[in-house]
Formats: structure tokens, sequence, C-alpha cells
């Protein structure tokens, strides 16, 4: 590594650390020869993305902007800057994992970015999507909105809980036993009521 100061080329690590979220390495160098001291970072390679826009035309991947795209669609709902990095490391990340493909469509993007903020602030979601997907009126907000609800009452029910999972294992349902510890359980007063008296 050539010292910024001296253009000499050795010189000794003083200090690594993680940065970026674990996305680099910082290094804290000092130079042989002149002995002051710089800081590196060593990142990893990734091989360049070409987004195909609306128009045909094709632009490289620009992380800054799609960074910049989903802060002005989370200002003011509470989404810390952090997860907000997070999210644009993850949908890099996926890009980069497709490895077949050297070209995406800024719907693609767009797409990504919807299922991450989805999980994160669903204004966030609708404000990015009317973005996006251009809406032109309120039909297309609620349109948005009632597909939104859908997916969190799907959500919701493939969380409820199943019969099978309250059961310890190798106990049956049918076990003569348990129903009878579970009408009992029923039967017995609220560990609230318990408390007060």
């Amino acid at each position: 590594m050539r010292c910024p100061f001296c253009q000499h080329t050795d010189s000794r690590v003083l200090e690594s650390r993680s940065a970026e979220a674990g996305q680099s390495v910082r290094r804290r160098r000092e130079c042989l020869l002149c002995n002051r001291r710089f800081t590196t970072y060593e990142r990893i390679e990734y091989v360049p993305i070409a987004v195909i826009k609306r128009d045909g035309s094709r632009e490289s991947f620009d992380r800054s902007k799609l960074l910049r795209g989903i802060v002005r669609a989370c200002e003011k709902t509470g989404v810390e800057s952090g997860q907000i990095e997070n999210l644009v490391d993850e949908i890099e990340a996926q890009l980069q994992q497709q490895r077949s493909r050297r070209e995406v469509t800024s719907n693609d993007i767009g797409e990504l970015v919807l299922s991450q903020l989805q999980a994160v602030s669903e204004v966030a979601y609708i404000r990015f999507a009317s973005v996006y997907r251009q809406f032109q009126g309120i039909r297309d907000f609620v349109d948005t909105l009632k597909d939104l609800q859908n997916q969190s009452d799907r959500q919701g029910s493939d969380r409820s809980p199943t019969p099978e999972n309250d059961n310890s294992p190798g106990e049956s349902p049918d076990d003569p036993e348990q129903l009878t510890l579970n009408d009992a359980t029923q039967d017995s007063p609220p560990v609230s009521s318990l408390a007060q008296a």
C-alpha cells in the first residue's frame, strides 16, 4: 500500500476493524519511511450491474441513488438510518448473488425494495410504491392498500397456532390424560385472579 504522503510502498498495520456494517475492513497504517499514519479500506469488489430503465436505456447500478429513494420514502416514519443502510445492503447483495444476470430491470429493483420495505414500514412502502408504480390517482392507492392488507391477513393466519404445536413432543392430542389435563386447566381461575387472592 503506497503512502499518500511520501509514496513509499511499505507500511505496517496498526489496527483493523469491521466497517460499513461488515461490508468492509478499515485499517490504520503507519508508513515505514516517514512514520506518518493513514487509513485504508478493504472492500469486496462487486461485478458491475447494468440497470435497464423503463425507456430501454441502460445505466450502471448506483447504490447512492437507491439509498436516496429509500431515505425519502422513510422520512418521518421512525425508520432509523442503520435500518435503511442494512436494507440497501441486503438489496445489493441479492442483486450480486444473481450471477447469471449482469443486467436487471428497474422494475426488478423496485420490487426488491418493496418486499424489504413491507417488513420495515407500511407508510414507507406506500410512499415508495406511489413513485415507483407511478400512481395516477386515489384508485391506485386504494388498490395497493388492499393488497397490503390481504398480504398482512394471510401472514397473520399463517402464524396462528395449530393444535399440534400446543402439545409436547410425543404427546397425542387424543391422549385421554392430556385431554383431562387441558379441561382442568381451562376450568382453573386465571393467574391474575390467583395473585389478587
